[in-house]
């Protein structure tokens, strides 16, 4: 571990009034109060996000026409996720949704980067037990996304954005023909089989529902445990440089992940164009004008 990291992590424990120990083992999973009501994960959170946001503004600078480099390099980055997000969520819930998934994906991209860092999960206050060996019992810096409380936290607000989004671009009518109406033509289905098919289409409407209400559980489990995983994986191998650059690949990986299946969850709803899904009733009313509107 370099000197500067010990100075700088010596600077931050004579802030909380105690002097940090360097442990020899693994990470501790569980995230521990640094002062009352603040926890090392939300005070690693908080500065990482601070630095992202000072980052973003010194590349932008003060816009201009002719884009200095840090202006391009966020410009650049910003396209080739709309061209990613656009034909998944459609045109119509792109510029709502298209602020909160780019947030999403540079937060977790930089938090799962984060834990990268050697001594991170591994500074902090613990004991020497008899044979001269330190334990770590109070780790000083906690990656956001290596705490399950923060992992959950950001799915529920993915899930929370999905239901406003939905509700707002599809509407309650079409959310609700989706899920439980009968996906048949009923000009070529015979007609003994229709009714069967719309008892079918309703339980599958009842499992889709379910699958629905535990998306923020399994969102935030496949973050933390990648996550989680690989820092140990990391810290058990001292950082061995194989691992370590598989590990920036999974950060980038775990991040559009994560990103990707929110703005699917969304276009599954709002993204109906070039198809006929759930758009017309048996008048020709169209339902995806309605819900644009």
């Amino acid at each position: 571990m370099s000197r500067v990291l010990q100075f700088a992590t010596l600077l931050a424990a004579f802030a909380v009034g105690a002097t940090p120990m360097f442990a020899e083992g693994g990470v501790d999973p569980k995230a521990v109060e640094i002062v009352p009501g603040v926890t090392n994960s939300m005070l690693t959170g908080w500065t990482i996000s601070l630095l992202l946001v000072l980052l973003v503004l010194w590349l932008i600078g003060k816009p201009s026409i002719i884009p200095s480099r840090g202006q391009a390099v966020i410009e650049s980055l910003i396209e080739a996720l709309r061209g990613i997000f656009e034909p998944i969520i459609g045109k119509a819930a792109f510029p709502t949704a298209f602020p909160l998934l780019i947030t999403f994906f540079l937060f977790i991209l930089f938090h799962n980067w984060m834990g990268l860092l050697p001594g991170v999960g591994t500074m902090g206050w613990g004991h020497n037990d008899a044979s001269g060996h330190f334990h770590l019992t109070r780790p000083l810096i906690r990656p956001h996304n290596s705490d399950f409380n923060g992992t959950i936290a950001l799915a529920i607000i993915s899930f929370g954005a999905w239901l406003i989004i939905v509700l707002k671009y599809a509407g309650p009518a079409l959310i609700i023909k989706d899920l439980f109406g009968n996906k048949a033509e009923k000009s070529e289905t015979p007609g003994w089989l229709y009714p069967v098919l719309s008892l079918v289409f309703l339980v599958v409407g009842f499992i889709e529902v379910f699958s629905i209400v535990i998306r923020p559980f399994t969102l935030s489990v496949r973050l933390f445990g990648n996550v989680f995983g690989g820092e140990n994986l990391l810290h058990g191998t001292g950082f061995f440089f194989v691992f370590y650059f598989m590990e920036l690949m999974v950060g980038v990986i775990q991040a559009l992940v994560f990103t990707l299946l929110t703005s699917v969850y969304i276009g599954l709803l709002c993204n109906h164009e070039g198809g006929d899904h759930g758009h017309a009733d048996g008048h020709g009313h169209d339902h995806k004008a309605d819900a644009h509107h």
